[in-house]
């Protein structure tokens, strides 16, 4: 199992940060840090920061989740099948576990901001669905994307493009 990161020093980790002006309803503006995975098992180990009231891209999550918010808060704004939405407010120090195809949410940042850890285990190798501003076409992220990613050293979960027009 490849460690990336082995510390949780928070100011030692190497950080890449997140933007997405493409969805202007949103301030998408986080950053995330691998800290280890195991392909076999579907298992990865990733830390995201919020800002203040900053975003993360609209999504729901896949794989089965366990968070722990180290820093700050974790607010999310859950979209529910029936059209209601469930807002979850989490401080430090609170631990949640999430089943695999958790509902679609938005996700951000307390008034100080936030990290929290995400421990994800993705038995068929999707960690994320991730959807545009109206919480629409939908595009998954593999467990073997992100490590190519960051092994790229590219954001993961950007929009794939287009197909280009036929002549």
């Amino acid at each position: 199992m490849p460690v990336v990161t082995p510390s949780f020093d928070l100011d030692a980790v190497e950080w890449r940060r997140v933007r997405a002006p493409d969805l202007a309803s949103y301030d998408i503006d986080f950053e995330y840090s691998l800290l280890g995975y195991d392909m076999p098992s579907g298992r990865l180990d990733m830390l995201i920061r919020y800002g203040p009231g900053s975003y993360c891209r609209p999504h729901r999550h896949v794989a089965s989740t366990a968070t722990l918010v180290l820093q700050g808060e974790q607010h999310l704004v859950e979209h529910l099948p029936n059209g209601e939405k469930k807002t979850v407010r989490r401080e430090k120090g609170v631990y949640a576990l999430a089943a695999a195809d958790a509902h679609p949410h938005d996700e951000f940042g307390g008034p100080e901001g936030g990290t929290v850890l995400l421990s994800m285990t993705a038995e068929n190798g999707a960690l994320f669905e991730y959807f545009d501003a109206d919480m629409q076409n939908g595009w998954i992220l593999t467990l073997e994307e992100y490590v190519r990613s960051w092994q790229e050293g590219r954001v993961y979960g950007a929009e794939p493009a287009a197909p280009a027009a036929a002549e």
